[in-house]
């Protein structure tokens, strides 16, 4: 779905295809037919934008095969979709039975990441549509914090400056502009908007900058206003949002609240928990050691990281932070000097919620009915013409 603000500055909003579990281009092909172009008939919109997520096999695939570009490139008009995003943080493997911290490698540090993440800008700059303004890749804030030695920090710097040349490259060689944004996660070594502004700040801000999921923002308790203030006084653009949201368990010491939280405490992806006290953001890796004892339970409101369904509220006790999201909308949204115009609703897990919903397209047109209601409260204007 295109918006537009008053002054007609376009802004995207789609939803990402990490929720789906293929790794070919099969399989990505498939899955447009089965949920994406259902999602766009279920909300009666002329075009759906969808945040493709690739594999790296399906990368390589398309990145040798002209004609499978063409391919992939026709199956989404068909279908009246438009990707003017691309999802490059999971590798592959996104939906094994155990993904924890793999998610996280390669990082920034390996040669393989930076290969990546340039095929998927060329990728991307076949795929976007003639009139889109520009692309964007969202991608892991270099690595998990540990092991990360100096020498593989300074690795991973001269790896961002070739990214921002061979970016450049694209833009040269096929006319379109491709960014890419650094997605702060909580446990990584850029965390936080502080620690993306120190660790981030002098890259090229035309092509380089922050991708800002909500749900991440929430669980380090960053105040949205402030946060993003402190990206724009370090020239960090905003150059794509993921909406989501995250757990908040009120009162985490109760036992309805614990019993709740160890129904989320599954196998598959990193749940990390965080509670603050006055300046103190107090951390656990992941969900079932702040179960264990690792996170205290008298300093306020535990939030998790489990990316939450927009639309729908969790067992009680549990609730999200949706007005968190609410207010980074407002804040990235309320004026097209922002200059964000990607938004994309990532909420990847639906099948392993406690009580996976039967219909999982109603759910993602849900989610997407619930944005797009949210970007109309701003005075942003459905464009059913584009």
């Amino acid at each position: 779905m295109r918006f537009r603000h008053p002054d007609g500055t376009a802004v995207h909003l789609g939803y990402c295809s990490n929720v789906h579990q293929a790794e070919d281009l099969r399989g990505v092909i498939d899955q447009l037919a089965r949920y994406a172009e259902p999602v766009r008939q279920r909300l009666d919109t002329g075009r759906l934008g969808i945040g493709l997520w690739l594999a790296r096999g399906a990368v390589a695939e398309l990145a040798a095969d002209v004609a499978a570009l063409r391919t992939l490139k026709r199956e989404l008009m068909v279908r009246g979709l438009e990707t003017v995003t691309l999802n490059a943080f999971p590798y592959e493997g996104f939906h094994r039975e155990v993904v924890k911290k793999a998610v996280y490698l390669p990082d920034w540090a390996d040669e393989a990441r930076l290969r990546h993440t340039l095929d998927c800008a060329r990728i991307l700059a076949t795929l976007l549509p003639d009139d889109a303004a520009q692309g964007s890749i969202s991608t892991l804030p270099l690595a998990w914090r540990t092991p990360w030695p100096a020498e593989r920090a300074a690795t991973a710097r001269r790896a961002l400056d070739r990214l921002a040349a061979g970016l450049a490259g694209v833009e040269a060689e096929t006319g379109r502009r491709i960014r890419v944004g650094f997605e702060p996660e909580p446990g990584c070594v850029v965390e936080t908007t502080a620690q993306a502004a120190r660790a981030l700040g002098g890259l090229d801000p035309d092509r380089l900058g922050v991708c800002v999921d909500a749900c991440h923002l929430a669980v380090q308790f960053e105040e949205p206003g402030a946060a993003l203030r402190r990206l724009a006084d370090a020239g960090l653009p905003v150059v794509k949002l993921q909406a989501s949201s995250a757990i908040e368990a009120p009162d985490p010491a109760h036992p309805a609240t614990r019993a709740a939280l160890h129904r989320l405490a599954e196998p598959r992806f990193l749940h990390q928990t965080r509670t603050a006290s006055a300046d103190v953001v107090h951390s656990a890796d992941d969900l079932p050691d702040a179960l264990a004892g690792a996170l205290p339970t008298d300093t306020g409101a535990w939030r998790v990281h489990f990316h939450a369904p927009l639309h729908a509220a969790p067992e009680p006790p549990l609730r999200t932070t949706a007005d968190q999201l609410t207010a980074v909308l407002a804040q990235l949204l309320g004026t097209p000097a922002a200059g964000c115009d990607h938004i994309e609703v990532e909420t990847y897990t639906w099948s392993v919620l406690p009580d996976p919903p039967s219909g999982l397209v109603g759910g993602i047109a849900a989610e997407l009915a619930w944005a797009r209601d949210r970007l109309t409260a701003l005075g942003l204007k459905e464009d059913h013409d584009s």
